[in-house]
């Protein structure tokens, strides 16, 4: 038997409000709340939260000396479609050469990787 259940990912940023917006572009939902911790509300998925980080430095991927932390897999239909998308809303390539395999990795605007798979 589980002992918690996941309630939300959150992650750390510069700027809370304009990272649920990006993500809300990306994946749909409510952005809710300002300032310091903000909410994203996902149809039929999970929540997502932003929260402001003070000194906030973004993740190197990939880099041998320095941690990802995490990264998020966004499923997609189509990853030419999204991949156009989620660059036109800010999102950067980190790994995306390789056209013949189903994923590619890109950093949001703060920095943070994430995969756009067709799965």
């Amino acid at each position: 038997m589980a002992l918690a259940k996941l309630g939300v990912v959150v992650l750390d940023c510069p700027d809370p409000r304009a990272l649920a917006g990006f993500y809300a572009e990306v994946v749909g939902g409510t952005v809710e709340g300002d300032g310091d911790w903000v909410d994203l509300k996902v149809p039929g998925g999970q929540p997502l939260a932003f929260q402001a980080a003070p000194g906030y430095v973004a993740p190197k991927w990939p880099a041998p000396d320095a941690s990802q932390q995490f990264h998020l897999d966004l499923v997609v239909d189509d990853l030419d479609a999204a991949e156009k998308g989620v660059l036109a809303l800010g999102a950067k390539p980190l790994d995306t050469e390789d056209r013949s395999r189903g994923w590619r990795v890109y950093a949001d605007p703060a920095g943070h990787p994430f995969c756009l798979c067709a799965c």
